[in-house]
């Protein structure tokens, strides 16, 4: 039982209760789910008599397949500041949850029978739009579930910002910043990777940060001979270098116009590791500029949280609290116009939130001269 470490004073506060939530963090890993874990059972074990606390470890695998354990005070103390998740996650194909297991297990009946012999009053699930997907559907299911917005790509419909964004920016801004110091020294083309497949809010952020020359995103196709009228536009200007900040899931205008089928073997063909390498050949051969490629990678899902990661996750974190309290549940705790907000599970899950080609930040980008390449 986990009441002793946080139980209140019962002439304080009259209203109390018995409670049991399972908490799972799922898909990628990033800085403060940690950190929201705890917003979540403080929040909870400060406004209750007793609190159970099911950890299910590795994401929605520990939901299907059992693997969960009894969390107590000490698990979450400390944790503020830790980065990754205490609980281990996984990434589940939302596609796949239909389908049997390869020993013929029904996924989502066993999710459902793990909740219930638990005897959970809601299941806290903290994640992003795959993971959101499946909570819909346990919702759908009849459990009582809250899902906590998390991603580095900042992509999750519904809500201004997801927790761990702001802390990978961070560290794509410092990547940048510090390639400015050797592309002072040199007169060559440096392309920083990203992270995000689908959506580039990571990029245009840390390439606005870091100062970078230009910035190519998914949702606006590259044309190779814009990005070198570009850096030549930098060299007749007397500049020294020039630094692109591209997203991982950056795309050609030429490949952007290639049906599904055509794209598909283009990737089962390609010669090379990601879009950065492919955009330094094109670059070296068409304009003979040498090219340095920086790729920051896992980094940037790393470390501890940023100050405002820490206080956005406690805020989510404890307006979920609120809710369990309220016994309001099918929703996603969101953060809109600084206002914490509860949306409707229904009608988020499975919308992805993209730069749009005429969005404000992206207009406002242009007007400083950096290049979209299109």
């Amino acid at each position: 039982m986990y009441n002793k470490s946080y139980q209140c004073n019962k002439k304080e506060k009259e209203v109390k209760t018995m409670k049991r939530i399972g908490l799972l963090t799922s898909g990628g890993d990033c800085q403060a789910l940690n950190a929201t874990m705890r917003g979540v059972v403080k929040g909870l074990a400060s406004n209750l008599d007793e609190l159970e606390v099911y950890g299910f470890m590795n994401g929605y695998k520990g939901l299907i397949y059992g693997d969960y354990r009894l969390l107590t005070s000490k698990d979450f103390s400390g944790i503020l500041t830790k980065g990754g998740t205490i609980l281990g996650s996984s990434r589940q194909p939302f596609k796949l949850m239909r389908v049997p297991d390869e020993k013929g297990l029904d996924k989502v009946e066993a999710m459902k029978q793990n909740y219930y012999k638990l005897r959970l009053d809601c299941l806290v699930i903290l994640g992003g739009n795959g993971t959101q997907k499946t909570a819909n559907l346990l919702s759908e299911e009849g459990l009582n579930i809250i899902h906590l917005p998390k991603t580095i790509d900042n992509d999750i419909w519904g809500t201004d910002m997801t927790f761990g964004f702001y802390s990978a920016v961070n560290i794509a801004t410092d990547a940048i910043d510090c390639i400015h110091t050797t592309a002072a020294s040199h007169n060559r083309v440096f392309i920083v990777e990203v992270m995000g497949h689908k959506v580039g809010w990571l990029t245009l952020y840390s390439g606005i940060a870091g100062g970078a020359d230009i910035i190519l995103l998914p949702e606006i196709p590259y044309k190779i001979d814009k990005v070198i009228e570009a850096i030549d536009r930098r060299t007749k200007a007397g500049k020294g270098f020039t630094i692109i900040a591209v997203a991982e899931g950056a795309i050609s205008a030429e490949d952007a116009k290639l049906s599904k089928k055509e794209w598909k073997k283009k990737q089962e063909e390609k010669k090379y590791p990601s879009v950065a390498y492919e955009l330094a050949e094109e670059i070296q051969q068409k304009s003979g500029t040498e090219v340095r490629i920086t790729v920051p990678g896992h980094t940037q899902r790393g470390g501890s949280p940023c100050p405002y990661d820490r206080v956005l996750s406690t805020r989510l974190g404890v307006s979920a609290a609120k809710l369990i309290l309220e016994e309001q549940y099918g929703c996603m705790v969101a953060i809109v116009n600084n206002k914490i907000k509860k949306v409707p599970l229904k009608d988020v899950a499975g919308k992805l939130k993209t730069v749009a080609p005429d969005d404000q930040l992206v207009q406002e980008a242009k007007l400083l001269g950096i290049s979209f390449g299109d």
